[in-house]
């Protein structure tokens, strides 16, 4: 079973966004968006992580079946399978002119795109300057960092599900991961999914050439992090955590026709996802700068605010048409699968089961 965790660890391992750096470090982790009051931040990290909850939220969508046609009463299929969702080159970059920040700006005013995390990791972020609210426009108030760097352009989702056939050429689908901790510094995560299928072509016809279904699935995905962001003096402060839970709703129109062990399939539907993601405990922030020891220099400042972030709404949601097209082959009780959805984030999902 421990070969089935791989994908949930490196989905965590994506969300951390290094969150145990200093506020002070120009690493690319999520400590480098914490210059600013919280509405500053808040606009900041909703910008950065856009790609990232967008992404995740449509792979979660994804790979809840390959064929129209439905599991035999009681008979059932186990499956694994991963979906990576590709960032539209529209969602890689952002502008920060255009968020409306008070007191962050770029440092050179002719370069203010800066890479989301669906950015290339070669992309280095902005500079930017957080200037003293009480101090508008003096340099010697002027604290100055960077943007973190993209991390990555495919963005991976699990699904780990079991099919059990029910009456009349109806199945229902389960997902289910206890909630466990991954690791300590990894977090901890846990799934619940709900789909229902029910293949129409043996009540159209009972000599229909292909098998025609609908199919309508839930998933919700919770996760949380401990978190260690930092002030220059490097003073750990506690309960510090990062919280979401991921929702998906996805109904697809499916046809499939079976060639021997070979089912190819194509598909019509629509998705729809919500993140809601938040900080939660205290967390110190740059709001501010002291002069430096070397004129035009600043030292910054902290103000620590509790509870300070939620990631939400617009921003980290999804929804539309989608299409898919795939199959499922079969070899005895081994089923492998794979298939390509055509999206806002388009995506791809392979995995493998045993179907009984």
């Amino acid at each position: 079973m421990k070969k089935f965790y791989l994908p949930l660890i490196v989905f965590a391992t994506f969300i951390s966004l290094n969150a145990n750096a200093q506020s002070n470090n120009n690493d690319g982790g999520i400590s480098d968006l914490f210059k600013g009051n919280p509405g500053d931040v808040n606009k900041l990290l909703n910008a950065y992580t856009d790609p990232l909850f967008k992404g995740f939220g449509n792979g979660l969508n994804g790979g809840w079946t390959n064929t129209a046609k439905t599991q035999k009463f009681l008979r059932f299929a186990i499956r694994v399978s991963a979906t990576v969702s590709i960032v539209p080159d529209a969602d890689k970059s952002f502008d920060l002119n255009s968020l409306g920040l008070a007191n962050v700006k770029p440092t050179n005013a002719g370069q203010s795109v800066s890479p989301t995390f669906g950015g290339s990791s070669d992309t280095p972020g902005q500079a930017i300057t957080v200037s003293d609210p009480a101090h508008p426009g003096d340099p010697n108030y002027q604290f100055k960092t960077n943007l973190p760097a993209g991390v990555i352009q495919y963005i991976p989702a699990p699904q780990i599900q079991l099919t059990v056939g029910l009456i009349k050429n109806t199945d229902v689908t389960l997902r289910l991961i206890p909630t466990f901790q991954i690791t300590s510094d990894v977090g901890s995560l846990g799934m619940f999914g709900l789909g229902l299928k029910h293949n129409f072509g043996p009540d159209l016809s009972k000599t229909l050439p292909f098998d025609l279904a609908l199919a309508v699935g839930y998933t919700k995905l919770t996760y949380s992090k401990p978190l260690d962001v930092r002030k220059n003096d490097n003073v750990a402060i506690p309960n510090q955590t990062l919280d979401g839970n991921f929702t998906g709703w996805n109904t697809q129109v499916i046809l499939s026709k079976r060639l021997l062990f070979f089912t190819p399939f194509v598909s019509l539907g629509y998705l729809s996802s919500n993140t809601n993601v938040g900080l939660h405990g205290s967390f110190p922030f740059v709001t501010g700068a002291t002069p430096g020891t070397t004129p035009g220099t600043a030292n910054p400042t902290y103000t620590n605010y509790t509870d300070p972030i939620s990631i939400s709404g617009s921003n980290a949601s999804t929804s539309g048409a989608r299409a898919d097209v795939g199959f499922q082959m079969s070899l005895f009780f081994l089923k492998i699968y794979a298939s390509y959805s055509f999206a806002a984030y388009q995506s791809a999902n392979a995995g493998v089961g045993l179907g009984f």
